[in-house]
């Protein structure tokens, strides 16, 4: 493969093991440079110099790569802005707020302390386009942007914005109604000992909540260690513990919520969309009356979105793709089940303080507990089924198959009911979601589809019911 064709971006910016390739101080340095260059093409100036803010996570590697990658910024001519740790949604924020050229933020999201990542953000608060990207990776392997050095006074400098989080707090509330206050609810709060652990609660005690905070001592090491939205379990125990109204947790840079009601149940992406959808239907601020979700949220949510004269259009799983389409066509409300939740007129990414923001208002503006609002929607059985293959052989090509998924879909779509079936983009497995109101169906058409792919790809089977409330695994085995 030539060099200059080689990747570095992953699904989701740039991720691995700290201090291993293609997450070093090195790789790093290289990724400032080339992405500062390409910035500084974008939108020349003339007079002033351009500028790219860095924020990050908890992590203990943060100090190494947020110290790499200035130092190649710096390097080509550009200006560096340090926030410090900050929400990867404040990130995006900021960047807007200071017209900064470009935003970056150092994490690994959900990931345990010891991997790390490196996201970048346009001067519009959103996501890098593919071809951005691309033109950044050609720099970094072609060797093109060693012979661009600058000197004496056209080095960049570095500055730190000591208020990037009030920045960031005040942009939140302000997501929230004029008039709507918290006064008299109890919500604990689970920062994962990320970046959200002075934010989320602040937030929350301005609006009047009383607010109870876990995961809001970060070490370096212990972000997302058993707590946060990896674990949805620990932060139901403390509701009831409480006595809360409501229960926040975040992952690591808090980009995604889970919530938890009052009786200790959990509140997915799926149960937000659907709450948040018909509440802006009733009131007529839904775009095209359309929610954007992923090929993973559950068939009810259609049902329910559709019966109140809405619809659902779904995208590949990834928030990047949810936001791609919304910005396609217009439209402000769409996430994914595990929580990456982007209200459009509030903001350009993910953003899980501003989600579990939305839904309180919604709790207030209806006089409801969250349990009560959650009865809005009916969730299909869903069976999940993993077949272990030797070869990722396309379904086409495999005997049989895919007259047997079209059967099954004839027979489960006129009753809302759906069939996914894919190949892991990671492990040797072919993954097959069934979803329908009978569990009975579902169950007999997953069999006759495993085992015919088993038979003549496969080297083993297993499979995974998933209802909600959702057991641990089924967070951290699929998100």
């Amino acid at each position: 493969m030539a060099e200059a064709s080689k990747k570095i971006f992953g699904t989701d910016g740039v991720r691995g093991r700290a201090n291993v390739e293609p997450v070093t101080a090195e790789r790093a340095l290289k990724l400032g440079r080339a992405a500062a260059h390409v910035f500084k093409q974008l939108e020349p100036r003339s007079h002033t110099k351009h500028k790219i803010v860095i924020g990050k996570d908890t992590r203990l590697s943060g100090y190494m790569l947020e110290n790499a990658i200035s130092s190649g910024i710096l390097s080509v001519g550009v200006d560096v802005l340090f926030i410090g740790p900050l929400p990867t949604p404040g990130v995006a924020y900021v960047t807007r707020s200071l017209r900064a050229d470009a935003g970056i933020v150092i994490t690994a999201s959900h990931n345990p302390y010891d991997d790390n990542g490196i996201k970048f953000f346009r001067p519009d608060g959103f996501k890098l386009d593919d071809e951005i990207e691309k033109q950044v990776e050609r720099l970094v392997f072609s060797g093109e942007i060693e012979s661009i050095r600058p000197s004496a006074k056209e080095i960049g400098k570095a500055v730190r914005i000591d208020d990037a989080l009030g920045r960031y707090i005040e942009y939140a509330k302000s997501s929230v109604p004029r008039g709507v206050a918290l006064d008299g609810i109890r919500i604990v709060v689970d920062c994962a000992h990320g970046s959200a652990y002075k934010a989320t609660p602040c937030v929350l005690r301005e609006l009047g909540a009383e607010v109870f905070v876990y995961g809001n001592d970060p070490d370096g090491m212990n972000i997302n260690k058993e707590c946060g939205s990896m674990y949805p379990e620990s932060i139901s125990q403390k509701v009831w513990k409480h006595r809360a109204h409501l229960g926040v947790s975040h992952d690591g840079d808090a980009d995604r919520v889970l919530l938890v009601d009052e009786t200790g149940r959990v509140v997915d992406g799926d149960d937000v969309l659907a709450i948040a959808g018909l509440d802006m239907i009733a009131k007529g601020t839904l775009k095209e009356k359309t929610v954007v979700a992923t090929v993973m949220s559950n068939a009810g949510l259609d049902q329910a979105i559709r019966r109140a004269g809405g619809m659902v259009k779904r995208t590949p799983v990834g928030d990047k793709h949810v936001i791609d389409l919304m910005l396609r066509e217009r439209l402000n409300l769409g996430g994914e089940s595990s929580g990456h939740l982007i209200f459009r007129d509030h903001g350009t990414t993910g953003d899980g303080l501003v989600a579990a923001l939305q839904i309180l208002a919604i709790m207030k503006g209806q006089g409801k507990s969250l349990s009560e609002l959650v009865k809005c929607w009916s969730r299909f059985p869903q069976l999940v089924r993993n077949v272990q293959v030797r070869t990722k052989v396309p379904f086409e090509e495999l005997d049989g198959v895919m007259d047997l998924v079209s059967s099954a879909e004839q027979e489960l779509q006129p009753n809302g009911g759906r069939v996914l079936l894919r190949y892991s983009g990671t492990e040797l497995k072919a993954r097959l979601l069934l979803e329908g109101p009978d569990m009975s169906e579902i169950e007999r058409w997953s069999v006759r589809i495993v085992t015919l792919i088993r038979d003549q790809v496969g080297v083993d089977w297993h499979f995974e019911i998933a209802f909600l409330p959702a057991p641990k695994w089924w967070f951290r085995a699929h998100y």
